[in-house]
């Protein structure tokens, strides 16, 4: 089965809420893969403008801008489990 979101193919579940919502969830939230320190500084740059932009939108009226730039927030404050784990070093814990 195909699911289509505004005319476009959502080939994922992810790809669907990117739809559905308007929001690239690796913008905020950051890839899944490896990204350079300059490749992650870009991207938390060109997030910020997005979320200033959100904002003020938000500020201007747009409900629907008001629920993205929260939700954008809140993504930026996640960390994805496996770049947790790939930073996490043996012997660094709490328990070592």
């Amino acid at each position: 089965m195909r699911t289509f979101v505004a005319g476009h193919e959502a080939y994922d579940e992810t790809e669907f809420a990117e739809l559905a919502l308007g929001i690239d969830i690796e913008l905020f939230r950051g890839p899944l893969e490896f990204e350079t320190n300059h490749e992650r500084a870009a991207r938390e740059d060109a997030a910020r403008d997005v979320l200033q932009d959100l904002r003020e939108q938000a500020w201007n009226g747009d409900e629907i801008a008001a629920w993205d730039s929260l939700y954008a927030d809140a993504l930026t404050r996640t960390v994805p489990f496996l770049r947790a784990a790939r930073d996490l070093q043996a012997g660094t814990g709490a328990a070592a």
